[in-house]
């Protein structure tokens, strides 16, 4: 059996001595596609930042392809790519000039480097609009760029909060086939989404987070039966198991 691409072991994060998350303790295989779910202010963005290494846990750890991220954070950063639900872009820069700045970040040599930007600026049509500044950007394109660059380094890890917004309904079936991909190759995604339906459609396992804690996690039939009813969406479900 492969180790787990990520691991998280009875992690808590407290601010002013409130709990965020509480003792969340979590394994991704690797080529899995886990959904995280939850109201708002359920832990959700806090858990992710502590997986990118923005927040540091309160206790317990967190391991990236087996790397501790609070007592290893480079080497467990090279391993990963973080999509946020705000996309982060330097402004002053064409799309194609902050792809190259993130891939020398990641030490990508330059032929490769330049290759896998025209591949992944095809998958959305952008190879033009690659060339203009990313101030006059939408929120679309900005959300796209973002996304292109989480894949740019082959990460093992892909943390996703709310990829979709923004994106019109091809760029979304787009980038919902290059999260497919990505696992189909063996990388890990964990995705935080309140659109319950692409959840629905692109994880085998969901967890499902209630004021900072894992309540329930499984496969949709898993929850489904968790939650006392013999058929139905994921929506009827988390509705059940939140009311």
């Amino acid at each position: 059996m492969l180790p787990p691409v990520l691991e998280l072991a009875s992690v808590t994060k407290k601010f002013n001595g409130k709990a965020a998350v509480s003792d969340l303790s979590l394994q991704l295989p690797p080529g899995e596609i886990f959904g995280l779910i939850g109201p708002n202010g359920s832990g959700k963005t806090t858990t992710i930042k502590m997986i990118a290494g923005i927040y540091r846990p309160t206790k317990g750890a967190v391991k990236v392809a087996g790397f501790d991220v609070g007592e290893q954070p480079t080497k467990a950063k090279q391993r990963l790519g973080y999509i946020p639900d705000d996309p982060m872009v330097y402004d002053r820069l064409t799309g194609r000039e902050y792809l190259s700045f993130v891939g020398k970040l990641f030490r990508m040599k330059r032929p490769d480097r330049a290759a896998k930007i025209e591949k992944l600026l095809a998958k959305f049509g952008l190879e033009r609009l690659a060339d203009g500044r990313l101030e006059g950007y939408s929120r679309g394109t900005r959300q796209k760029i973002s996304i292109l660059a989480a894949l740019l380094h082959d990460p093992s890890l892909l943390l996703v909060d709310e990829p979709m917004i923004g994106l019109d309904p091809l760029s979304a079936r787009v980038t919902k086939d290059l999260f497919r991909e990505f696992a189909a190759a063996g990388g890990t995604i964990l995705l935080s989404t309140h659109t319950l339906s692409i959840a629905e459609e692109l994880c085998g396992r969901i967890g499902i987070l209630i004021n900072g804690r894992l309540a329930e996690q499984g496969t949709l039939p898993e929850i489904g039966a968790k939650a006392g009813l013999g058929h139905g969406s994921l929506e009827d479900y988390y509705l059940a198991l939140t009311a």
